[in-house]
């Protein structure tokens, strides 16, 4: 359409310049005709003979015809048609807009005196019209025809400039197509997957923005998706494990109610009971308690860890100096339980944490370890320090666990040996501390054992 259009005034325009150039030659004609009459009315109205006039004088154009006529339409005289044979000239055209305008012409009328085409040019005066006309001849064709050198070159440049046109309109086109397409895909919702970037020009500069918004807008909904899904699947996550923990802990704790309810029971039906077997049901009674407490202070510290984590305070805490605990601690423990700790930290490690939490990681795996690894020393080694985090190692020279259990070690209420985790008075949750409480300090935590055996523990803690 646009081409359509352009070529529309292209031709509008040479068509114009073609009559103007033709209008512009028959005025310059005219123009030589109404000087000539203008000198043979002079002769005319100062009483003169025309006759000697047109006889000797040069006049414009060979072979031409001259009328006076006078102004009611007579004609008083004509060089080349007998006066009998011409009728009355008022209604001629020309004549009309000379006594109208004092002046006028006619293009390409046939005469009705000889039958020949002429061009017609009228001059009136005081007494008289003056009027010449030229037969069309073929000088006079040629020189009213317009200049073909001119209409060709306004033709080429005009098929150069619909050429230039056509492939900026293509170029534009189908940058509008690309346009059009992104359109339909954006108003299905779909992703624009042309790679191609658009032209570097205004218009391809703009789409190429829209282009860019609307995936910057389209990566935003799916991030926004994938978050909410996200934050679905950890609601229901946490629900899961909290339906889970809380029938571990119904579990966990029909074992030690009822050994304490059998005690009391035995304790209270009024039976004869020595007093070493009175002392063993006491002894029982308080055993079961202590892994009862343990165990509520467990769940209380993994629930305090889950849901009040941002009311959980932070302080430096330098490591060096609960470890040092850790082994006064094992100092004074009975020789059946005790390990020997040895440290390798070249330099002191402080961080931003909860000394309590903290404490709780080394604590927990020192217990893991005494209970259940049947070794003899416990290595805990500093890896790496920098100013961003620390990456510690604990280690023990006991039998380790089988690759296949190693994954589960950090869930709730997992016991490798469940009896004799139990006969320990184990909750099964020291673990699942251990690994909360890193994941509280932004590190992480992988277990494995040790080439020449034993279980290690590698975790790192955020500085």
């Amino acid at each position: 359409m646009l081409l359509a259009f352009s070529l529309s005034i292209i031709l509008c325009f040479i068509g114009f310049q073609y009559l103007r150039e033709k209008q512009y030659k028959s005025d310059f004609l005219n123009a030589q005709l109404q000087m000539y009459n203008r000198h043979l009315l002079e002769i005319v109205e100062d009483g003169l003979s025309h006759e000697e006039y047109i006889a000797n004088h040069e006049k414009p154009f060979d072979d031409l015809r001259i009328s006076i006529i006078s102004l009611s339409g007579a004609v008083i005289y004509d060089n080349m048609i007998s006066l009998d044979s011409l009728d009355n000239h008022s209604h001629r055209p020309e004549i009309a807009t000379a006594l109208n305008k004092g002046f006028g012409y006619h293009i390409g009328r046939q005469s009705a005196s000889d039958g020949r085409e002429y061009f017609y040019s009228a001059t009136k005066g005081k007494r008289a019209i003056i009027r010449t006309a030229i037969p069309y001849s073929s000088t006079l064709r040629e020189l009213l025809r317009a200049d073909w050198n001119f209409l060709g070159v306004m033709i080429l440049i005009s098929s150069v400039m619909t050429i230039l046109a056509y492939f900026a309109t293509r170029r534009v086109g189908k940058t509008i197509e690309r346009l059009n397409r992104f359109a339909d895909k954006a108003k299905k919702g779909e992703a624009f997957d042309e790679d191609e970037p658009f032209p570097n020009d205004e218009l391809g500069s703009i789409s190429n923005h829209i282009v860019q918004l609307y995936a910057q807008w389209q990566q935003t909904i799916k991030d926004r998706d994938i978050a909410h899904e996200a934050t679905l699947r950890e609601e229901q996550e946490k629900i899961r494990i909290k339906r889970q923990l809380t029938n571990n802990i119904n579990h966990e704790l029909k074992t030690p109610v009822a050994s304490i309810q059998v005690c009391l029971e035995t304790l209270l039906s009024g039976i004869s009971l020595s007093e070493e077997k009175r002392q063993e049901l006491i002894e029982r009674c308080y055993t079961n308690n202590e892994r009862l407490r343990r165990l509520l202070a467990d769940v209380s510290l993994i629930t305090r860890m889950e849901d009040g984590s941002a009311l959980i305070g932070k302080e430096n805490v330098v490591i060096n100096e609960i470890i040092s605990e850790i082994a006064d601690e094992l100092e004074i423990m009975p020789n059946s339980e005790r390990m020997t700790l040895h440290t390798d930290f070249s330099e002191q490690v402080v961080i931003d944490g909860n000394i309590s939490l903290i404490g709780s990681i080394f604590r927990n795996l020192t217990e893991n370890a005494i209970a259940y690894s049947e070794g003899k020393n416990i290595y805990i080694s500093l890896v790496t320090n920098n100013e961003k985090e620390c990456r510690i190692r604990f280690e023990d020279d006991g039998v380790g666990v089988e690759d296949k259990k190693l994954t589960r070690l950090f869930e709730r209420f997992y016991r490798v040996d469940k009896g004799r985790s139990r006969q320990k008075g184990g909750t099964g949750l020291g673990l699942a501390i251990v690994k909360h409480a890193v994941l509280f300090h932004g590190g992480t935590i992988t277990a494995g054992n040790r080439p020449d055996g034993g279980l290690r523990f590698d975790f790192t803690l955020k500085k």
